[in-house]
């Protein structure tokens, strides 16, 4: 029998009118977002995974952040939800909205050079000033 480094997800807003389920790689490299959008975007900092299927239920909307990415969230509670870049079909999803057990494990940080000045990370793991 082939064995599946699959992981299966289920996760919602917080209201729940937009939910969604799919499966993200086992490896899937979770790292936290720092840059000035993704704290403005959450709240504090943006992780998220890759998923290798997602099937969304509900209608996201969607805003145009940037001249590369757009950014899905829930148009009842605001929940922030989804990031994808242009011309991708992949959909990232916002970790903290996906439901326990996940099975993530923070791998490092991106974008630290931007990061709020409010707050020091000091978990030991990998820092990325630029990406």
């Amino acid at each position: 029998m082939p064995h599946s480094d699959a992981i299966d997800f289920t996760g919602h807003c917080l209201c729940g009118a937009i939910r969604f389920r799919g499966s993200y790689d086992a490896s899937n490299d979770l790292k936290a977002c720092h840059c000035g959008q993704c704290r403005r975007w959450s709240g504090h900092y943006w992780a998220a995974i890759l998923p290798k299927s997602l099937e969304i239920e509900g209608q996201p909307k969607w805003y145009r952040a940037s001249d590369i990415a757009r950014r899905g969230f829930c148009p009842e509670c605001g929940s922030s939800l989804f990031w994808q870049r242009d011309g991708s079909d992949i959909i990232d999803v916002a970790a903290g909205a996906i439901d326990s057990p996940t099975g993530l494990n923070l791998l490092g940080h991106i974008f630290v050079a931007d990061k709020g000045d409010y707050y020091q990370i000091a978990d030991g793991l990998p820092q990325d000033p630029c990406e």
